[in-house]
């Protein structure tokens, strides 16, 4: 029986993973953390500090914030547990610690957990390599509530399409067009984000040619895809012996 922990207990998708792994074959829900009030686990579930929440589980699940993520990276520098984390937004600082970290255990981490999106950016790499004359226009929608802009589901998207050309990501990224600003430079990879409502996520990277153009694009339409595919990711990831960073092809063998 795999013990899990879900970091972040409380949240929407929190909620959604507890749930999961409570419903799941092999799996205990063994530990639970979060801030603010307790929303309905048992006393036993609950930890105090990242460090205790550690100590019960075989691997955890992170779906919080930047700073969440970094103090759980902190406590596992001293307590190397297997994680899977979801949290998108990190800054140069928690993705060198995060690299740091999987030198003494195995991480997960993938800014979108979905078998669709896993797929998306690997289609995108090779439409990227044998398009290389059309331009790359990628738009991301998320509901109001979304804190970071672009969705790390998009920047890892953009990531892709730009190794399909061998560029720099940072070097011909462009996230916002205002005022006149001349023509578009052949290389640049566009990285727009709207949101509003409730949507759920939709991702859309569009290759754009004189006479023709190819759009893929994405649609969650629900967050049980994201914990669910955590979840399994999660028990892949209890399976692997050897430090390092993972990503969700990885756990999909895609």
């Amino acid at each position: 029986m795999v013990k899990v922990g879900i970091y972040g207990a409380s949240g929407r998708v929190g909620k959604l993973l507890c749930s999961i792994v409570e419903e799941s074959v092999g799996m205990e829900l063994s530990s639970v953390y979060f801030k603010g009030e307790n929303c309905g686990y048992p006393d036993a579930l609950l930890s105090k500090t990242a460090e205790e929440f550690l100590t019960k589980c075989d691997v955890a699940i992170d779906f919080t914030s930047p700073e969440g993520t970094e103090k759980l990276l902190e406590a596992a520098e001293k307590n190397p547990t297997p994680l899977v984390i979801g949290t998108t937004g990190l800054n140069t600082h928690q993705q060198n610690l995060l690299r740091d970290a999987a030198k003494s255990m195995p991480i997960l981490y993938a800014t979108n957990m979905s078998l669709g999106v896993a797929l998306l950016n690997s289609l995108v790499k090779t439409a990227s390599e044998k398009l290389r004359e059309f331009d790359i226009e990628i738009v991301e929608m998320h509901h109001r509530h979304k804190k970071d802009a672009p969705s790390g589901t998009a920047l890892t998207l953009a990531e892709y399409a730009a190794a399909g050309r061998g560029l720099d990501l940072d070097s011909v990224r462009v996230s916002g067009r205002d005022g006149n600003i001349g023509a578009r430079t052949k290389d640049e990879i566009a990285v727009m984000a709207l949101r509003g409502g409730d949507i759920v996520g939709e991702h859309t990277v569009g290759f754009y040619n004189d006479g023709e153009f190819l759009r893929l694009s994405h649609t969650a339409t629900s967050r049980d895809t994201f914990a669910k595919g955590a979840v399994k990711a999660a028990m892949w990831l209890s399976a692997q012996e050897k430090s390092g960073l993972y990503k969700i092809q990885d756990c999909l063998g895609i």
